[in-house]
Formats: C-alpha cells, structure tokens, sequence
C-alpha cells in the first residue's frame, strides 16, 4: 500500500498583478477573494501543468510557477482545536479552530486566526499565545 504524501506548506504570493495565467480559470474569482499573500497553503497534489493547493476547507489548482515551500511547519493547522494560554485580565480564554495560518517571513513567525462558535475572532494570534486542546 503507497504511503499517503506529506504534507508541504508554503506560500503562494500572487496578487492581480501579475495576471490571471498563474490560476486555473475555474478557481480564479475565490482565489482572488482569498488575498493569498502572506497565506500558509497546504501542497496536496501535483500535476505536469498544475498543483493543488489547499486553504482550509478550499482547494485551488494554480501554476507551480509562484509557490514557495516553507521547511518549517506551522504548530498548528486548519482546523485544531486551540485555547489561548494567556487571556486579558477577568476575561475568559479564546477558544477555537485555527481557521487563517499567516507567515512573515520578515520575523520567520507564524500567526493564526480562529472561528470561536462559528464567528472569526478578528484579532490574530501569535503561536505562543496558543496550545492545543
């Protein structure tokens, strides 16, 4: 039995800009709604023309032209369980599913949003901030 592939993170820094040929034409209008810059994407599959890319829920086929892998992995990953480890005073721990895997690359740091009862928590968390439930 093949073993299952492992999987590759990276970013896919496109923006309009550098023109539509870069995204499958059925896939263009949400990956364009997605604003990927910045974005930590899940390389699940590869072929000759396109690869596969995966942002939470969603999968894009995009040209393999723009992807950039990451060889550090993300602590966490879409859809973990997570509790903040450190609430503001008198206020409860955010707890969620990690919905948005952010990278800077300028502080080579990972950040994560999360759906805490099915609402995005609008601030964004560091990984120390975090730790699995």
């Amino acid at each position: 039995m093949p073993r299952p592939k492992p999987v590759v993170y990276g970013l896919y820094s496109w923006t309009p800009d550098y023109g539509l040929r870069y995204i499958h034409p059925a896939n263009r209008r949400t990956f364009e709604w997605l604003e990927p810059l910045g974005k930590v994407f899940e390389k699940i599959d590869e072929t000759d023309d396109w690869i596969m890319l995966r942002y939470d829920e969603q999968q894009f086929k995009v040209s393999g032209e723009l992807f950039k892998e990451l060889y550090a992995r993300p602590p966490f990953s879409f859809g973990d369980l997570v509790v903040e480890t450190d609430p503001a005073d008198q206020q409860p721990a955010h707890e969620g599913l990690i919905s948005d895997v952010y990278y800077d690359e300028a502080a080579d740091t990972f950040r994560f949003q999360l759906v805490e009862k099915k609402r995005k928590i609008k601030r964004v968390f560091e990984a120390h901030e975090l730790e699995l439930q």
